[in-house]
């Protein structure tokens, strides 16, 4: 019994000496940093290294901040898994449920058994790659697509977000766009939710386009190759 007593008091101690590291690494980076917020800091398993999220990228460090390691890759030798890689894809997780759906344009392919969600700007020649040379191929699935248009980069994109949206058949003068290059000439007055798009895709750290999320809450970079998308649509419906 008094061993069971010690071997339990040992683990609390433990835990609350690794939570006190983590708060404390938490603390020093955020004093080295103040312009940026530190959402999450683990202990891993390896030579004690830190990970930290911040900024949505994960950076290394040890418990006395006296290196950092940005932009690197930690890789299991044994396994040959790409640990930061997959830590990232679990802190950048979106809960799919949450999103406005209503705020985007929802085309059905197929039975639109699946569901996927694009951030796309009109003006994006990766983004018409993307709906092109990929999605074309894919079928029984449900695109619900926010107009996010990045006016560094693209000054009309937001006009001709407004056209495409209040046009009579939305779904149409996407496609039209999207596919051919045809921008509806007019358009009737209604309310055009680019700005609550942009506060939401700031909220989940959407930076690019395109930027694809699954209903399993993993997200996509970049025009990937329709079989990728296809291998991520069939794995987030299990």
């Amino acid at each position: 019994m008094l061993k069971k007593i010690v071997s339990i008091a040992l683990l609390s101690a433990f835990a609350t000496f690794a939570v006190a590291d983590e708060a404390s690494v938490k603390k020093a980076v955020e004093a080295a940093y103040p312009k940026f917020k530190v959402e999450k800091v683990t202990k891993t398993p390896y030579a004690g290294l830190y990970e930290v999220f911040m900024g949505g990228q994960i950076i290394y460090t040890d418990e006395k901040l006296s290196f950092l390691i940005a932009e690197g890759r930690l890789v299991d030798p044994k396994t040959k898994k790409d640990i930061t890689g997959e830590r990232l894809e679990e802190l950048t997780k979106i809960d799919f449920s949450t999103l406005p759906l209503n705020q985007a344009i929802k085309v059905v392919k197929g039975n639109g058994s699946r569901k996927l969600v694009v951030f796309s700007d009109v003006d994006c020649p990766y983004c018409k790659r993307l709906e092109r040379n990929e999605l074309s191929n894919i079928t029984d699935v449900t695109i619900y697509t926010f107009l996010y248009p990045i006016e560094q980069l693209h000054p009309d994109a937001a006009n001709k977000s407004k056209l495409i949206w209040c046009a009579k058949d939305r779904v149409k003068a996407w496609e039209d766009w999207i596919l051919r290059d045809q921008l509806a000439s007019s358009a009737g007055s209604c309310e055009v939710p680019l700005e609550k798009v942009g506060e939401l895709a700031r909220k989940i750290g959407v930076t690019s386009t395109p930027t694809l999320i699954f209903s399993d809450g993993k997200r996509m970079l970049g025009a990937q190759p329709y079989k990728e998308i296809e291998r991520m649509l069939s794995a987030a419906k299990k």
